[in-house]
């Protein structure tokens, strides 16, 4: 028969286990920044200045390198000049009000046999071609117009605005420098977005099945950032690596004040899905050892 110590020390396995596979098993993760982007010119430019440094918190739309742009500013300003112009419109409508009313008292002295009818159709052309002129004048402007969008827009893409709320992991030029967009071995700057945080966490297959999207999990970044926080299952992989006999799952975790860190190691609470483990063979009391029994009447 087994002694109360063992018997003692198998009760308590079985409470751990019990305790492990009702409760929620934890899974290791690590937090990694939901993108990470370069920053180049759109355009060949010298660098005129670079707004942050490595290791900077930055906010979606707020600037961090300007390009030299005076050329492209001169260009934008002679375009917008250009599209304000009012001398050949004003002068095309006066010749278009001259000749229609020119052309109307040919017509009455045509009509009274005055004048011959070459003279009238002669008035009448003269009249088209100021309409025709004054058309070709409203059409330049037109085009003078998107002229001016298109240097404008030409002149906004000197200035680099971050697409994210996040953090400048990396500055790899400086003022003074050539940005050049055909070399993509240097960009301007590397960003990282830690606005949102993915959490990518690796699974047994038992697990599969087990855990679905939007499914809300508690993730414990290691020391010494620590804390708990509530993430959300995004991604759930269908492809296993068969040699592991794992699976991995995304978590978003919101970074609200970007103070989470990324780049850390952590453990992913799932409630309802136990780990592979549930107690370590030093976490159990032993049975306690017994000295071995001595017959009566022999010496010990």
């Amino acid at each position: 028969m087994a002694s109360d110590g063992t018997r003692r020390w198998r009760l308590t396995v079985l409470a751990l286990l019990a305790a492990g596979g009702a409760g929620a098993g934890e899974f290791d993760c690590i937090i990694e920044p939901s993108k990470t982007l370069e920053v180049r010119a759109a355009s060949e430019g010298l660098i005129e200045k670079i707004w942050v440094d490595r290791g900077d918190l930055v906010k979606a739309g707020q600037v961090l390198v300007t390009i030299d742009s005076g050329v492209e500013r001169a260009a934008a300003d002679a375009a917008r000049y250009r599209a304000t112009m009012q001398g050949r419109i004003r002068s095309s409508e006066s010749r278009v009000e001259f000749s229609s009313a020119k052309y109307q008292r040919r017509e009455k002295l045509a009509g009274q046999s005055f004048i011959s009818l070459h003279d009238r159709d002669e008035a009448l052309t003269e009249k088209k071609l100021a309409e025709a002129e004054l058309i070709e004048a409203r059409d330049d402007r037109k085009l003078a117009e998107i002229e001016y969008r298109r240097l404008s827009e030409q002149l906004r893409l000197r200035t680099i605005k971050s697409p994210v709320d996040g953090v400048v992991v990396d500055r790899l030029l400086n003022a003074g420098e050539l940005a050049d967009n055909r070399d993509l071995r240097k960009p301007i700057l590397r960003l990282a977005d830690i606005g949102t945080l993915y959490v990518e966490v690796l699974m047994p297959n038992e697990a599969f099945g087990r855990v679905t999207p939007g499914q809300s999990v508690e993730v414990l970044p290691e020391a010494p950032v620590g804390g708990r926080h509530k993430a959300t299952v995004k991604v759930i992989d269908r492809v296993h690596d068969a040699a592991s006999g794992t699976f991995g799952v995304r978590l978003e975790l919101p970074n609200p004040g970007l103070k989470l860190p990324a780049g850390i190691k952590c453990k992913a609470s799932f409630p309802g899905v136990a780990g592979r483990s549930f107690a370590s063979p030093g976490s159990a009391p032993r049975p306690e050892a017994k000295p071995n029994a001595v017959p009566a009447g022999r010496p010990s």
